[in-house]
């Protein structure tokens, strides 16, 4: 399987403030982070449907961060304060799912083992 390259969407980080240097570098070091990690598991990883597995494990946190901070945006609007940051972070997090998603070599794998956990998930709720 081909190395995954991610990065932070140019839109993104235009977004954020101008005063506020620290936000765009810490994007940048955490994808950079998620990208080494996602690396490192493809090539430790047995077979292709390993590694397809720890993607989609990723994949799933990205996802639960991405509905955390998409819950504190109203909370944040709620208490007068500016959701920025949180909408800044939740559009990184999907991007970053969607840059996954469209990584060649790695989209038709990540489909198939997504629909492996759901048939095996499926089965193991009927054996109840």
């Amino acid at each position: 399987m081909d190395e995954i390259t991610l990065g932070v969407p140019e839109p993104i980080l235009e977004r954020l403030p101008d005063d506020d240097e620290s936000a765009a570098a810490d994007m940048q070091k955490a994808v950079a982070g998620w990208e080494s990690r996602l690396n490192r598991a493809l090539e430790d990883a047995d077979d292709e449907r390993e590694a397809a597995g720890h993607v989609l494990e990723a994949i799933d946190r990205f996802e639960e961060r991405y509905e955390t901070y998409d819950e504190l945006v109203p909370e944040l609007r709620a208490w007068g304060q500016s959701p920025i940051y949180a909408i800044a972070w939740r559009t990184l997090y999907a991007d970053v799912i969607a840059q996954l998603h469209e990584h060649e070599d790695l989209a038709d794998h990540l489909d198939r083992e997504r629909n492996a956990r759901l048939v095996a998930d499926g089965i193991r709720l009927q054996d109840l």
